[in-house]
């Protein structure tokens, strides 16, 4: 093939009007390297200006560019970073997506045989594949059109094919590769288009041949980014203005604007409810709901291809060292929830277990156990796809941890002291508030929640009831009495001063009694994949709702009980087995049609003063505290 090139640009004036073969431009660039080394450097500008050259080229200058490539490939061995530092520098930087394919192919050869040829260029290729994962800025215009989007696919199927050859040529470039990605992984404040491409290039090369290597670590830095942005969203942008609602009286109107959303059909997105409109224009919450689209999408392949488990222990792992740990993370722990509903007999299971070892463990500091049996009873109530066998038998572990903690305490209470304590117990009522009529409407397990001593819990010195939250309190006795959990349920009446002092006090300035991790997602596109697998209060069917379904009778499992002394009871629940069985998913069906989303008001329930006479409503979404000493 002969290249003739014709042109008037600065660098070409040798070069002009010029007919060369292909050999013969080989040969022209080998001499122009080995001329620059004895001073005559002409020939070697004038093919560093045909590198740099970009815009509106030619056919023929295409063409020329195409050869000099080529032509560098066959003789990397004379390049030498002494001499050519610049053809070096101008070949680095060369961008893909301002190419067409030839001249990507002829790019990427040339990359692959300087990353093969010498162990000094192969940090130089990798970080330039690397940089070419996203498109020049004045591109990102065009990723919103077809062609954009086909240049786009052209790109990154070239950069990761040629990762994958110089892995297969260096197997070190593996481990070389994973810093580079990690500094060049653009931060919170990189625009949203940039961000998502990179972190897609990323677990595009987790799910390839290298993530062997270096994928556990790719995975953790994605997820560390996600708590970077979570963390960049003030609880501000989520909370009601109206600070006078209790913490359980913020979803319904949510509830109402998307009752519809199961009528639609197809990927269509539901219908905007008043708390995502809140984010809209949220730049933050726009990239890292993006960024939870891509993971969730990711873990669904994994899961596809059968390798979620082992992607699961690493973002359990992540999750343990970052998640757990960031002060009210408000949307990246749905990942976890996410790889759980794909996976409930194995990651679903494996979470809520570790979790539960947390917190009944004596390793982790407090506030790391406070916030697991937040995570465990967040997960417990809100996961539609564990069953309520298994929420039993997690249940009599947190129980009888509390009631072991109970037996070398005489003292009274103390919020800061007990607050691993008062964290179990609030997560035990928070959980039943949930799952107490599920429980009830099958004979076994009602057995099994009896014989747990929560009546005693709930009666010692310690006081659980006059210092966890009081709204969790109170949902729980009305559902307690209506079910005949225990004996008397009179006795538990609160003095409403020393509930709000010491429910205030209880949790320490991290106010992590507040904190209920998978409260409903707020993110719109995230939330498509979430709803599906999640329980909103409103779905609920509560143990004083009137119905005309016919349950196992409450006496029969009462009187069985009635009479006995906590110790007894205490004793049997110690002895419960806690095997799980297999119960279908039926045994608490969540999407009944009869429900009520504001609890009904009873005449008979009075519990603690005129103040919470009227009952309290417990709204179908939870999130953290408005209460003004939480912020």
């Amino acid at each position: 093939m002969g290249v003739k090139l014709a042109s008037e640009r600065p660098g070409f004036s040798e070069m002009e009007d010029v007919n060369f073969t292909d050999s013969e431009l080989v040969y022209h660039v080998r001499d122009a390297l080995r001329s620059v080394t004895l001073g005559d450097s002409n020939s070697y500008n004038e093919l560093i200006g045909v590198i740099h050259h970009t815009e509106y080229l030619t056919p023929d200058e295409v063409a020329l560019l195409v050869t000099s490539l080529k032509a560098l490939s066959g003789a990397v061995s004379c390049i030498d970073i002494a001499h050519h530092d610049s053809l070096l520098s101008s070949i680095f930087r060369m961008s893909m997506w301002s190419y067409g394919p030839d001249v990507m192919d002829a790019l990427v050869e040339l990359i692959i045989s300087l990353a093969a040829s010498s162990g000094k260029y192969i940090d130089s290729c990798l970080d330039m594949l690397v940089s070419n994962f996203m498109p020049p800025h004045y591109f990102l215009a065009l990723l919103k059109q077809p062609r954009g989007l086909a240049r786009k696919d052209q790109v990154l199927h070239r950069v990761h094919s040629a990762l994958r050859d110089i892995a297969d040529l260096v197997p070190l470039a593996p481990l070389r590769l994973l810093p580079i990605i990690l500094q060049k992984m653009p931060n919170v404040y990189s625009k949203e288009p940039m961000i998502v491409i990179y972190v897609e290039n990323m677990l595009r090369l987790e799910s390839g041949a290298m993530g062997e290597l270096v994928g556990s670590m790719i995975l953790c830095a994605v997820v560390d980014r996600l708590i970077d942005l979570d963390v960049e969203i003030e609880w501000e942008d989520i909370l009601q203005d109206d600070f006078s609602k209790g913490i359980f009286e913020m979803e319904l109107e949510d509830v109402e604007e998307t009752l519809d959303d199961d009528e639609q059909e197809g990927d269509e997105l539901p219908r905007e409810s008043s708390s995502w409109r809140r984010f809209r224009g949220n730049v933050v919450a726009e990239k890292l709901d993006s960024l939870l689209v891509l993971m969730f999408e990711h873990l669904r392949s994994c899961n596809d291809v059968g390798r979620l488990s082992n992607v699961f222990e690493t973002l359990l792992q992540s999750f343990k060292q970052t998640v757990m740990k960031a002060h009210k993370s408000k949307f990246s722990q749905f990942v976890m929830f996410y790889a759980c509903s794909l996976d409930p007999g194995n990651c679903g299971v494996r979470f809520a277990d570790i979790l539960a070892d947390i917190f009944t463990g004596s390793v982790s500091p407090p506030d790391v156990r406070m916030s697991a049996v937040a995570y465990l009873a967040s997960y417990l109530s809100r996961a539609k796809f564990l069953p309520a066998s298994f929420v039993v038998n997690i249940l009599q572990r947190l129980v009888g941890w509390c009631w072991k903690y109970t037996e070398s305490q005489d003292g009274d209470i103390n919020p800061d002291a007990h607050r691993v304590f008062y964290s179990g117990c609030q997560a035990i009522m928070y959980v039943l508030c949930f799952r107490m009529r599920s429980i009830m409407d099958v004979h076994r397990m009602k057995s099994q929640l009896f014989l747990m001593p929560v009546e005693a819990l709930l009666k010692h010195p310690l006081s659980p009831l006059k210092v966890c939250l009081p709204s969790i309190v109170e949902e729980f006795l009305r559902q307690a009495k209506a079910a005949h959990l225990f004996t008397v349920s009179e006795t538990f009446v609160f003095n409403d001063l020393l509930e709000s002092e010491h429910s205030r006090a209880f949790g320490g300035k991290e106010r992590l009694d507040m904190f209920f991790p998978f409260d409903p997602c707020l993110l719109r596109k995230s939330d498509r994949y979430i709803r599906p697998n999640f329980v909103y209060w409103s779905m609920v069917r509560t143990t004083y709702d009137d119905d005309d379904e016919e349950g196992s009778s409450d006496e029969d499992v009462v009187d069985g009980f009635m009479g006995r002394s906590v110790e007894n009871i205490a004793g049997d629940a110690m002895a419960a087995s806690f095997e799980e069985h297999d119960l279908d998913l039926d045994e608490f069906d969540y999407s009944m049609n009869k429900m009520s989303i504001t609890p009904k008001n009873s005449s008979n329930f009075r519990f603690g003063s005129e103040l919470y006479g009227s009952a309290m409503r417990m709204p179908s979404r939870i999130r953290p505290s408005t209460s003004p000493e939480s912020l």
